[in-house]
């Protein structure tokens, strides 16, 4: 969060339950006496504040906190209820790793989203360390445009080749540019894709079947954004930096 925005929110919290807790905490502390007028309650609470505007600040962080922390909760309430075999479901995604792993981490992403290439080093880390002992599920979950559905149906025919299909993955996700088609066609050539093949399959009128299914399947979840990781059924929206599925893996 940048401080201006910080400080925009601190104001609009300086409304009565915040001021009547202001002046508690000052009262206990010696500051104001509890007891005042609602005139000198709003002056000492107004000179109070400006003197340490950092209380806001805080409180500020701490409310934001317990969203994100609620907000946590539900999605993985929501992951609970949909059950972990939907997310391994052939059909929206592509899936990887022993059955009977105990360790599991799906993905939702977009080809286009720029958080979901900043973790692309985190994922393919976490994935070549556990390969042979955690199961994944790499879910295409476009919500960027044209160009990203387009991306998504590509990656969804590549499914049919299925032993080209992470090499694919991940050189498309390294791309620092737009993912248009030309660029799909061009990383999957340069991945040894069947070109070809990958075009004819993507006019497969399931290919749309499966991306509207995990559209579904993440509205069920409570997954609203990308990128969006989900490991041991545990909810993590957003960005990831190398080492982080490791932490959360191991709860």
């Amino acid at each position: 969060m940048n401080d201006g925005w910080k400080y925009a929110v601190a104001g609009a919290l300086a409304g009565a339950a915040l001021s009547i807790a202001i002046i508690f905490a000052s009262a206990a502390a010696g500051i104001l006496p509890v007891q005042l007028s609602t005139p000198s309650r709003d002056a000492a609470v107004k000179g109070y504040l400006t003197a340490h505007p950092e209380i806001l600040i805080e409180m500020t962080d701490k409310l934001q906190e317990q969203q994100a922390a609620e907000e946590t909760r539900a999605r993985e309430n929501a992951v609970a209820k949909t059950g972990m075999a939907a997310f391994f479901d052939p059909k929206v995604a592509f899936v990887t790793g022993p059955k009977d792993a105990k360790t599991t981490l799906v993905e939702f992403f977009d080809y286009n989203c720029p958080y979901c290439r900043a973790s692309i080093p985190a994922v393919k880390k976490f994935y070549e360390a556990h390969k042979n002992d955690a199961r994944f599920a790499f879910i295409e979950f476009p919500i960027k445009g044209e160009n990203s559905t387009e991306a998504a149906k590509a990656a969804i025919a590549a499914r049919r080749q299925p032993e080209k299909y992470l090499a694919f993955h991940f050189a498309l996700m390294n791309e620092h540019e737009l993912v248009t088609p030309e660029l799909v066609f061009a990383v999957a050539k340069k991945t040894g894709l069947d070109v070809a093949k990958l075009k004819a399959d993507m006019n497969d009128p399931a290919i749309n079947a499966e991306i509207d299914a995990a559209h579904e399947l993440a509205r069920k979840a409570g997954v609203d954004g990308t990128p969006t990781f989900i490991i041991n059924g545990k909810v993590r929206p957003g960005a990831i930096e190398p080492g982080m599925l490791e932490k959360l893996a191991k709860g």
